[in-house]
């Protein structure tokens, strides 16, 4: 057996292994790439009603959420909220509740409800099942298949370098012995007369070739979710080799009050940050007395972005850090996501994003259709 037949084998062999899971997760990254601006297209009760001079006070408004979220769900904790620096936006608070940690299904694993309220009058737009949300499923189904995290990663991590194998192998099939080979491989060379099978062998090495590297980049940055042993050692290699231990702050408990920090902390973050997309704020749980008040401000740009910890009885600042305050494994992995969508280059980059997760969905289809063509000639009838 020759070099090349070796690798054909491979190639063959593991494309058909991975090929179903490999076409899910294309299809689920066309769809997710544009959730941010699909969301809001869709539901409308992302906005309020009407657009008014004053708005309620922050805490009132988690108040008003928790109390509406207790009639339904009286064993959700309240997680967290969200507030989009719009005037006609609605703001999102979230409840979580933890169901059966070996579940075969991630629905089965762990319930979030997400209440949106209008700021202005304080009622209650949706009660939104975070779980069967459409992106929520999508996002699922492309990063575990639906599963519990701790039997789908290894699955879709799997899949995933397989699928970078057969990208490689597929670049030295692909490559050519001469220069006339390679007018052919480089563009479609088609004609009036050219068959089907043609076309799909062209469709399947031309295309996969022009997009091997931002396909190779997908799937490098998705196995940080599937592996974290990946993502420690990515961020091992990225720090020279050094482990950083993460610093843990906590809560002066001397300091005790039953006034609600809320809105001095979103007060702050919002004098601090007027120009931010939007505050997030994840407020600590009743029972934990030592843990600290987390925020996190988005902007367009994520080089922008900030986080701020704060004292939950005080609402003193404890810590803020910018992205060029972290090491350079955590700057990776903070702009991990983007790379893995293509926003770290803005909405050219998502369109990117969305032909290379198209093309990697095609790559398994006509690969099978390749082989089936070869296994499957009609036979000449002699006379």
């Amino acid at each position: 057996m020759t070099f090349k037949k070796l690798i054909l084998k491979i190639h063959l062999w593991l494309g058909l292994a991975s090929g179903l899971i490999v076409v899910i997760l294309g299809i689920t990254g066309c769809l997710y790439v544009f959730e941010e601006e699909l969301r809001p297209l869709v539901h409308d009760y992302y906005y309020v009603d009407q657009v008014k001079n004053k708005k309620l006070p922050l805490s009132q408004i988690i108040e008003i959420a928790k109390n509406a979220n207790q009639n339904q769900h009286p064993k959700q904790s309240l997680s967290g909220c969200r507030i989009i620096n719009e005037d006609d936006r609605t703001v999102i608070v979230w409840f979580y509740e933890e169901l059966d940690k070996e579940a075969f299904w991630y629905w089965n694993k762990y319930q979030n409800t997400y209440l949106y309220v209008d700021p202005y009058t304080g009622k209650i737009k949706e009660y939104e099942n975070y779980n069967s949300e459409f992106f929520v499923f999508v996002r699922m189904l492309h990063q575990t298949l639906c599963l519990n995290s701790d039997i789908g990663d290894p699955i879709v991590g799997t899949a995933t370098i397989i699928f970078i194998i057969s990208l490689i192998t597929g670049l030295i099939l692909w490559w050519p012995k001469n220069k006339q080979a390679a007018k052919q491989r480089f563009w479609f060379q088609w004609k009036s007369t050219t068959k089907w099978k043609r076309k799909n062998y062209d469709l399947h090495n031309i295309l996969g070739y022009y997009m091997m590297i931002f396909a190779l980049i997908i799937a490098l940055t998705g196995l940080v979710w599937a592996f974290e042993s990946y993502d420690k050692g990515v961020q091992w290699l990225l720090n020279g080799g050094k482990t950083y231990e993460k610093e843990t702050l906590v809560s002066d408990t001397t300091q005790y009050s039953k006034k609600n920090p809320t809105d001095k902390i979103f007060t702050s973050i919002r004098q601090s940050h007027p120009k931010a997309k939007s505050y997030y704020l994840f407020i600590p749980k009743e029972n934990d007395s030592l843990a600290t008040y987390r925020t996190f401000i988005r902007y367009k740009s994520r080089f922008e972005d900030t986080s701020t910890e704060f004292d939950q009885y005080t609402a003193k600042p404890l810590k803020t850090v910018h992205y060029k305050d972290k090491n350079n494994g955590e700057k990776f992995r903070f702009l991990n996501y983007d790379l893995h969508v293509g926003s770290i280059l803005g909405f050219p980059g998502k369109v990117l994003a969305f032909f290379a997760s198209l093309i990697c969905t095609s790559l398994p289809i006509t690969g099978f259709l390749i082989w089936w063509g070869r296994n499957n000639k009609k036979k000449k009838i002699s006379i």
